[in-house]
Parts: C-alpha cells; structure tokens; sequence
C-alpha cells in the first residue's frame, strides 16, 4: 500500500450510504484530481480496500466511463462496484456505449443527476443517483418520487432527518448524508432518569471504577444490559459456552475492550421506532480513526485509549440533545480529551477536525504531520471497525 515520494497516495473521500432502517449497505468511494483513472489506480490497486469494507458493496461516482481501461476493471470486480457515472454523458452516443458496456459486463450503473431536457434514457440504464441537498429534484404528478425507474436508487446530501424521511417516501433505496447529525425537531431526547443513569456510568468508565460498580449501575438499566450480553454473546467473539452474567461479561471483554464496547453500546440503545440508531456507527467511525492515527504516529496505548474515547464522545450531544459542556462537566475527562471536546483545540482536537471533514485539505494534514498514506490507512481501519460494529450491536 506504501505510496512513492513523488506520487502521494491520494486523498478519498469515503461516505457510508444507508437503507431506510440506518443499516449501512455501501461506502461511496470518491477520488477527485486531475487523472482520476490513476487514483482509482492506486486506490483500488491496493489489496485492502474491497476486503476492508466486505460485505458493503463500493459505489465509485465518475465523470466518464471513458476513464475505465482493461487495467482499471480489472481491479474493479462487478460483484462489489457499483459505477455513479454523470448524467452527462448522454449527450454523447459514445459515452453511452461505454456505460451501456459497463452494464452488459455486469456492474451496476447509477446515473448520477438529472439527464438534459429531450435526452432519451436507454432501457438498461434505469437506476439514478440525486443530489437532494437542495431538495427532491424529480416531481411526478404533484409527489417527488423515483418509483417508475428500476432503481435501486442513491439519494446523496440528505442532511436532515427531514430530508431523509421525504427520500424514503420517494422511494430511494440508498441513502448518503448527515442526516443522523440533524435529528427531527420533535425527536426526543433520553429521559433524565436514563440521561443521569448512562452520564454516571460513563463517569465510572473515565476514572477507571471497580467492575462491582459498572454491574452494580449495569443492573439498572435493562436495555444496556441487554445490549451486552447480546454483544458478547454475538458471532463476533464465537464462544462455545453462553454468557448469562456481567461478571463473565466483563472477564470474556477485559478491562480495556469493556470500556470501548460500553462506550458504544449507549449508541445501541433501543429506538421508539426500532430502527437502528445511525450515529453508533459514525461514532465507531470516529473513534477507530482517531486511535488508529494515534497510534500511526507512535501514541502509548493511553494515548489511543483517550483518542478512541474522544471519538465516541464527541456525538453524546446529539444523542442525548444537551450541550457538549455540561457533558464534558459531568464525566471528568482527561485534559486533552476535554479541550477536544469542548473546543476541537490541541492536537487531538485538531484530528477531530479532521476526521469530521471526512474530506482535509492536504495543507491540513500536513501540518499534523500526517502524509496521505497514513490517512488511508486509518480511513480504511476505521470504516472496517465501523462496519463490525454496525453488524454486532
């Protein structure tokens, strides 16, 4: 994966997209500059990436079908890639015939964006992918709605839950934005008993309490409880004996991975509705990325420990619909967890920037001392520890 000193491995920008239910099904993998073909090279040429992120497929949005070379397809295998190709080129028979190609030899082709006034859609081209930052683009009959095309179809820029309730109305499959960090105006918040219940317990784990404690608060909250033993009981650790207690809980786990695994399971609380909650795996995200690049530049285990931990917290706000400071007040962090919390300020506050971009500028990482390598290093370790956690909570 190591990239050559003239030619930096190149910067991805990678965004989950979601089914109606908030379970992740795919990663949309975007590489910009000026040769796109040799980033999706590099990219897709590194061995770790479709087994990184398996079993979510990859969507790879693109200019033109014209940059797709033999070499390039190669690496490319139309059981996990799916092409969001511009809208564009159907202006051009071309370029259809090259799209069309793409189809017959069994990928999957999104057309991304609205095709131009009198441009004809060939028949086997009948899934899209839209831009509904602004608002649902395609109106039929008086009700914005994709129903009469094949599909499955992308909505990206749904940043609000809002937005994202009027996709699945309108009948997109796959959903990519920020909408988890906008909830509903009227969605509502942990009561305070169980605010107070998870703050306490989150205040144990911080100053690293006795495990009588965290069993003696884990036995009041029943749905917490139920999500740990649901977890350590899950394909994910593969035991041969059940687990009935928190005790056997705690000695299967260790001190460490309990206190990473509670950490998240208060994203895995029950929903109203049942649905999953969206911002378990954006705070796994942040988390695993966060240690990961700590421990890339040569973090102690504390320091990743902190670093994981600020990853998770740094969503408390939305989840529990309060301020970041009265959070940060009642658990007692570490100093520079509290700085990058509170003001996204000191080294790690700073990385929390940036891995909530999603997309730095190569400036940014510079100046952390970060080179491009390591970024897709840690992109790629924290969306396959995301991905695991989706699938075990």
């Amino acid at each position: 994966m190591a990239a050559s000193d003239t030619t930096p491995f190149p910067l991805v920008e990678m965004q989950a997209a979601a089914n109606a239910q908030n379970e992740w099904l795919a990663l949309t993998v975007r590489v910009g500059g000026p040769d796109q073909g040799a980033a999706l090279q590099q990219v897709f040429g590194a061995p770790d990436l479709l087994t990184a992120i398996a079993p979510l497929d990859c969507i790879v949005p693109l200019a033109s079908p014209a940059i797709l070379g033999a070499p390039l397809l190669a690496l490319m295998p139309p059981s996990r890639v799916i092409f969001a190709i511009d809208a564009g080129v159907l202006a051009d028979q071309a370029l259809v015939k090259q799209t069309e190609a793409l189809h017959e030899a069994g990928y999957r082709v999104l057309l991304d964006g609205q095709s131009g006034e009198g441009l004809r859609l060939p028949p086997t081209l009948r899934a899209v992918a839209l831009d509904c930052s602004a608002g649902l683009p395609v109106a039929r009959g008086g009700k914005y709605q994709v129903l009469s095309l094949f599909g499955p179809h992308l909505a990206y820029g749904v940043d609000s839950a809002v937005r994202f309730a009027d996709c699945v109305e309108a009948g997109f499959e796959w959903l990519a934005g920020d909408w988890p960090l906008h909830p509903a105006p009227n969605a509502k918040p942990h009561d305070g008993t169980s605010r107070k219940r998870l703050l306490a317990l989150l205040g144990l784990l911080a100053r690293d309490a006795e495990s009588r404690e965290l069993e003696q608060l884990l036995k009041q909250d029943p749905a917490l409880s139920y999500h740990l033993l649901k977890l350590v009981n899950s394909a994910a650790f593969a035991l041969s004996t059940q687990i009935t207690s928190f005790g056997q809980a705690i000695n299967l786990l260790g001190r460490r991975q309990l206190q990473r695994w509670l950490q998240l399971l208060l994203y895995a609380r029950q929903q109203p509705d049942g649905m999953a909650n969206p911002l378990l795996p954006l705070a796994a995200l942040r988390a695993a990325q966060l240690e990961s690049l700590c421990k890339l530049q040569g973090g102690e285990r504390e320091d990743q420990d902190i670093a994981f931990m600020t990853g998770v917290f740094s969503l408390l706000d939305v989840l529990f619909g309060m301020s970041m400071e009265d959070i940060v007040g009642a658990l007692g962090l570490a100093p520079a967890a509290a700085e990058a919390l509170l003001l996204r300020e000191g080294r790690l506050g700073e990385q929390l920037r940036l891995v909530e971009q999603r997309l730095p500028a190569p400036g940014q990482l510079a100046a952390l001392g970060i080179d491009h390598t390591q970024w897709w290093q840690s992109q790629l370790h924290a969306y396959h520890w995301a991905i695991q956690v989706g699938r075990n909570l």
